[in-house]
């Protein structure tokens, strides 16, 4: 499922935050990950599970072998440079190429401005960042061994997009599935995309790396659970 837009005909602010995350991802990017080529802030500055449950910085290369495949492949971790526990923050807004940083900025920009618009700019910047830091935790406890750095903004959208999903279940949201232009409500749109992380993350083998599921359906799942709370006081 890939969004184009929806409708935003309701929307009665600008939504500043959201504007001001995606910059923020894109600033960090560019301007501290060099396009994906400065890898000692990108290794260093990501969230490593292993680190994290066993509180030590891993600071050299590792070499991980895919148990299905017998392949191998080296880490080539760095030193954090601020904390590894820091890092669930600035793990959030990195990304490992192109293509994943405009994937999850386009979802970001289609459904992040109706959530601000209802829950105003503070309660949305709250919202979002502790469904980024949910969508960690559900990482981190499915895989808590896993050596293999994690990094995007991808849980903390989940969040956003089950929220969407609750709060507007039925709005129209244009869409490209299995290749055609489409226009659905969201329960339809945001349905398929779920379904697709949990089929997706159950028929991927823990510590393999590659796209991190569990956040997806972890960050998914805070979103749900948690929009009315801070939408509470709030018209929906």
């Amino acid at each position: 499922m890939f969004p184009i837009g929806d409708d935003n005909s309701d929307r009665t602010i600008t939504p500043v935050v959201n504007y001001a995350f995606i910059g923020l991802n894109i600033l960090v990017f560019v301007l501290l990950q060099q396009l994906g080529s400065n890898d000692a802030f990108t290794y260093g500055s990501s969230l490593v599970p292993a680190e994290v449950t066993s509180g030590v910085d891993i600071t050299s290369a590792r070499v991980i072998t895919d148990a299905a495949s017998g392949q191998s492949a080296t880490i080539d971790h760095q030193p954090a440079p601020l904390s590894i526990y820091f890092n669930f923050l600035s793990s959030m807004f990195m990304h490992g190429s192109i293509g994943h940083i405009f994937g999850n900025m386009l979802f970001l920009f289609v459904f992040g401005d109706n959530l601000e618009n209802l829950l105003g700019h503070i309660r949305f910047a709250a919202f979002y960042i502790v469904c980024g830091l949910a969508a960690a935790f559900a990482q981190i406890f499915m895989d808590s061994d896993s050596i293999i750095p994690m990094l995007g903004a991808s849980g903390a959208i989940s969040g956003v997009l089950g929220g969407y999903l609750v709060l507007f279940p039925t709005r129209r949201v244009r869409a490209i599935i299995f290749h055609f232009l489409t226009e659905v409500p969201a329960f339809v749109a945001l349905g398929l995309w779920i379904g697709y992380q949990i089929l997706l993350g159950y028929l991927t083998p823990a510590g393999t790396g590659g796209v991190a599921y569990a956040a997806h359906i972890g960050g998914f799942i805070a979103g749900v659970v948690l929009i009315k709370v801070f939408a509470l006081g709030r018209q929906v």
